[in-house]
This record gives structure tokens, sequence and C-alpha cells, in this order.
């Protein structure tokens, strides 16, 4: 009825509630990375048989939802320049995966 698993040095234990019990988007696993590489890879293998959405979040062959979040946007978004801010976030919710050089243009435009 249960097993336990580690990712990334984070244990977790996962119960089978049975038939009633789905998956949606309440839970979901956050991937942090540092690269557009790293971004890519996450996403290429966890979207793999499952359904892509936008803004980094997707579901996987099994229905677990993910978001793959680069460290760059979470530094971008919390600058202290509001305007530069929301630039990023009109950025990243203009894409499914997230490209690290887009939200960087558009911090820095003028």
């Amino acid at each position: 009825m249960t097993v336990g698993f580690e990712l990334a040095g984070q244990p977790f234990t996962a119960l089978n509630g049975g038939p009633i019990f789905k998956f949606n988007e309440s839970v979901s696993f956050v991937v942090h990375c540092e690269t557009q590489g790293e971004v890519d890879e996450y996403w290429e293998k966890l979207s793999e048989g499952g359904t892509p959405n936008q803004y980094g979040r997707l579901k996987d062959k099994c229905g677990l939802s993910w978001q793959i979040v680069p460290n760059a946007l979470i530094e971008l978004l919390q600058d202290k320049d509001a305007e530069k801010s929301k630039r990023v976030m009109q950025a990243m919710l203009r894409v499914q995966t997230i490209d690290i050089g887009t939200l960087k243009q558009a911090y820095e435009q003028q």
C-alpha cells in the first residue's frame, strides 16, 4: 500500500489510496534548474507520454504534475524594479517551456 522513494536527496512516501483518489494539479513536484539545458532535459523526459501545459508546467505519463522552473525566473521576478519583474512575468505567460534567454531579454528591455 505504500512505497518510499527519494528524489534529489528528498525522501517521499506514496500511498495507494485506491481508484477514488486521482492525481490533480493541487500537488506537483517543482524541479529547479540552473541552466537552459537542464530545463530542456527535464521537460523532454517528463512530458514524454504526458501532457505539456503552459508556464513550465506539465503532467507526466502517470498524470503527476510537474513544474520545471529555472532559478533565473525566480531571481528576475524578485527584482526591486516592478516594471522589470512585470515584463519577465508577461514573457513567462506566453510560453510553454520556459526559456531563460527570453526571460532575460524581457528583463533588459528599455
